[in-house]
């Protein structure tokens, strides 16, 4: 049964891509294009995935684990402080767009 189809993306072809190693609905769309022109399908797949197994899932659970071996608090950045947010160059407020002129 197709899951997008605006791509014409299966039930199959998600679930290989998850199988592949993709466990978010984001990593299925950059795999296969499903989810990124309407978006009506994001929520199907969405529930495909579930609350599986994922590496990189299981991966940011044992750092939130309090006492985990690769629990570091130097590693750690506050949230609230813009300037030294991973991602985001310093002077860069987050959340401000900029669009080039047409």
């Amino acid at each position: 049964m197709y899951v997008c189809s605006c791509f014409g993306i299966t039930e199959k072809q998600v679930k290989e891509h998850a199988d592949a190693g993709a466990c978010t609905p984001r990593q299925i769309a950059s795999a296969c294009k499903a989810g990124t022109d309407c978006g009506g399908c994001v929520r199907a797949i969405q529930a495909m995935l579930g609350r599986g197994a994922c590496p990189r899932r299981e991966l940011l659970e044992r750092k939130r684990t309090p006492g985990a071996a690769d629990d570091s608090a130097a590693d750690a950045v506050p949230a609230s402080d813009p300037e030294t947010a991973p991602g985001i160059a310093p002077g860069v407020t987050p959340g401000i767009r900029l669009f080039e002129a047409a």
